[in-house]
């Protein structure tokens, strides 16, 4: 794909989040976007947030769980990147009303790390030295592409659908807690909707964090001291409105909780 198309598809997803106003797929229009093009995409998106001031603060890895392929018929990991305008504490109102299109929420574990991680050869014993501690977090995905109609170029092209993050008032070591048992119950307005274990990730969060290492590596890009790695949902998403709250939980770690206005 030409370097002016691909300017053109993240200028027009950069307006429809300003704007609020989905696009059609862009897998719709007749091109042949691949993989690469996607990335190349986000990263023109990710330039005019930039330029609007946005800082990058960590990475997302999207469509780690079976429960989320399925849902969005998405069969493979993506990744996109955190900004400074993204995040929430515990607790706080998430003004999804003013910034959102179709909001999801799903937990995750959060990984802070203290060193740099760069691909390839990134290995999961890699992962747990590089990292500071792990917090329980909701990411609130949204989708700048019609009704989630969605193919992983779509999803890739459009930040990996990431909308906001919330992350808990606890952390801990990450060798304090197996992430692969760990359970998660996430509630919604006072009810139990979803559980799930850190095994629902790629069978653990911490081979995502190395899978994402490994791929951004091929891209000559690096996790970051510092940076938050949301490591992918270990429930379903759940659609949100203004009004609902949600808290989750996660065995050894921790709990967050958000209201949305």
């Amino acid at each position: 794909m030409d370097q002016q198309k691909i300017q053109q598809f993240g200028d027009e997803l950069y307006e429809a989040m300003v704007k609020r106003e989905a696009v059609s797929p862009l897998t719709s229009r007749g091109e042949d976007i691949s993989i690469e093009d996607a990335y190349h995409i986000s990263l023109r998106m990710l330039e005019r947030r930039q330029q609007a001031g946005a800082r990058v603060i960590g990475k997302k890895i999207g469509v780690t769980s079976k429960a989320v392929m399925n849902m969005l018929n998405v069969h493979q990991p993506d990744f996109g990147y955190l900004t400074d305008d993204m995040v929430f504490n515990s607790g706080e109102a998430v003004p999804i009303s003013d910034r959102l299109i179709a909001p999801r929420a799903e937990g995750e574990i959060a990984f802070v790390l203290k060193k740099d991680l760069a691909g390839p050869g990134v290995t999961n014993a890699d992962v747990l030295a590089a990292t500071e501690c792990v917090m329980p977090c909701f990411e609130i995905v949204d989708s700048r592409i019609q009704d989630w109609k969605i193919a992983i170029q779509d999803t890739i092209a459009d930040n990996a659908s990431c909308g906001l993050f919330v992350l808990g008032d606890n952390a801990v070591s990450p060798r304090d807690v197996d992430l692969v048992t760990c359970g998660m119950v996430v509630e919604k307005n006072g009810s139990i909707i979803s559980t799930g274990a850190g095994a629902a990730a790629l069978s653990s969060p911490v081979n995502c964090v190395a899978w994402l290492a490994n791929t951004l590596g091929e891209f000559g890009i690096s996790l970051k001291a510092g940076e938050v790695i949301l490591s992918g949902s270990l429930v379903p998403l759940e659609p949100v409105k203004a009004g609902d709250t949600m808290r989750v939980d996660i065995g050894g770690i921790g709990s967050a909780s958000v209201r949305f206005v």
